[in-house]
């Protein structure tokens, strides 16, 4: 798929939870074109001083309308920063970048993880699965009830279940949502798995769908500077060698990882 460098106009910016805000943007084009899984990479005003661009996932997506959303975690100075955008401005936009979620064809139940942040990545799966009629199980992990902001939507889809987990405790499961996947995986037979979230996370999910003969693919985060593929700067090590995270991910099988 092409890669399309497109100014996009902010409609709204506003916080969602603790450090967490998302970001709509007008991009007709990457809206209408954006696979589940494939992220933008950003130029943001006001920080011109600054070479490289910030990846981000893409949240939803919407081709009639051509505007597309970030969930992102204000976690340095380039995301505080972010935070102080407006409506009205603009922000330069790469993408689709990447190589998103294989939906089996023949994949009817579908299990969704996504911890923190990385429930955005895989919102868009979870729609393309529910509207293909797959039955679909969603689990959802956070540090507190406030900080699961998806949940709404993913509650929104349809999906079968939704089930949620929190490390204080505060709503569903207490403690990792791995707990809650094991649970899931001992009740019923799965044909495929997502998991997007830290990579501890991502690790065990890949190690308990393993066990489970459970086909999966996880979504890996890496640092990056060019974002299509030149610099190297986003290497993952594979049992085929080093792969970028950028164009060859960042969503890879869970076998093809060396974790």
């Amino acid at each position: 798929m092409a890669l399309t460098n497109e100014t996009g106009t902010i409609l709204r910016n506003e916080q969602v939870g603790p450090n967490l805000y998302v970001m709509e943007v007008e991009s007709p084009d990457i809206a209408g074109r954006v696979a589940p899984g494939q992220f933008v990479h950003t130029r943001l005003p006001g920080m011109e001083g600054h070479i490289l661009r910030r990846p981000f996932s893409v949240y939803t997506a919407d081709a009639v309308t051509g505007r597309m959303e970030i969930l992102y975690q204000v976690v340095g100075f380039g995301s505080d920063h972010m935070t102080t955008l407006v409506p009205g401005q603009q922000v330069e936009n790469i993408g689709p970048v990447g190589h998103g979620w294989t939906l089996p064809e023949d994949a009817r139940r579908v299990l969704i993880v996504g911890g923190g942040v990385g429930a955005a990545p895989v919102y868009l799966l979870a729609k393309q699965a529910v509207e293909a009629e797959r039955e679909v199980d969603v689990v959802l992990g956070a540090r507190t009830k406030d900080a699961l902001v998806c949940l709404p939507r993913y509650e929104a889809l349809g999906a079968r279940q939704v089930r949620c987990a929190t490390d204080d405790g505060t709503f569903g499961h207490v403690g990792f949502c791995t707990g809650v996947v094991e649970e899931l995986l001992a009740a019923g037979e799965y044909d495929y798995a997502a998991v997007c979230g830290p990579e501890p996370l991502m690790k065990i999910v890949a190690q308990q769908t393993a066990d489970a003969s459970l086909p999966c693919q996880v979504s890996l985060e890496r640092r990056m500077a060019c974002g299509v593929g030149a610099c190297l700067s986003c290497v993952v090590d594979t049992v085929d060698g080093k792969k970028r995270a950028c164009v060859d991910g960042p969503v890879f099988w869970r076998e093809e990882v060396v974790w």
